[in-house]
């Protein structure tokens, strides 16, 4: 079915239903319009499904799942073809999974070495991550599931991540430590 739907067909209540989702994992639906429920799930390095029965809570035993290396290590490749690759077989997994949207990769710019993520980011170079991280997408896309770049600026430390506020101004979000601005754009 492919009805087309206008934001201003949804109640308030339901627009906000859609932002806030389901549960932890999976979007709300819309009864009384063709807007279905779909699943995420986090996965940059490997699909992390958690069964239906407990999603619910949010956290619980994930569904067995490839585990590809992380994205420091994909990384180090400079392979965006290497990339796309990985990016078709997670694009799989999650559709085999029912998964509609993968939650990665994560784009975040290495600014410290304390961050306790840098594993999950692809490089300190922002030209290497904005090139395979579009790899990866791209990969992932191909197979009809949705790709969510996440930790795209400033998630750099673990300490209270849940709810310190990092705030930087535009030269700082701009610099690399040791590196130039970046002042011109990415080609």
């Amino acid at each position: 079915m492919n009805e087309k739907i206008n934001i201003q067909d949804l109640s308030l209540e339901e627009k906000a239903a859609l932002l806030s989702g389901r549960n932890a994992w999976e979007t709300a639906s819309i009864e009384r319009l063709p807007i279905a429920s779909v699943v995420l799930t986090d996965g940059p390095h490997g699909v992390r499904n958690l069964a239906a029965e407990v999603r619910q809570a949010g956290f619980g035993v994930a569904e067995p799942a490839t585990c590809f290396p992380t994205a420091a290590a994909l990384g180090s490749s400079w392979d965006a073809d290497l990339l796309t690759r990985v990016g078709e077989a997670l694009g799989a997994e999650s559709r085999a999974a029912g998964v509609a949207v993968l939650l990665g990769p994560g784009v975040n710019i290495k600014r410290s070495p304390l961050c306790g993520r840098n594993f999950e980011y692809l490089s300190e170079d922002p030209l290497v991550t904005g090139r395979l991280g579009a790899a990866l997408v791209s990969g992932v896309q191909s197979k009809g599931v949705g790709a969510s770049v996440k930790h795209f600026a400033a998630n750099n430390q673990e300490t209270d991540r849940m709810r310190v506020s990092a705030e930087a101004d535009e030269r700082t979000l701009r610099e690399i430590p040791g590196g130039p601005l970046l002042s011109r754009p990415f080609s």
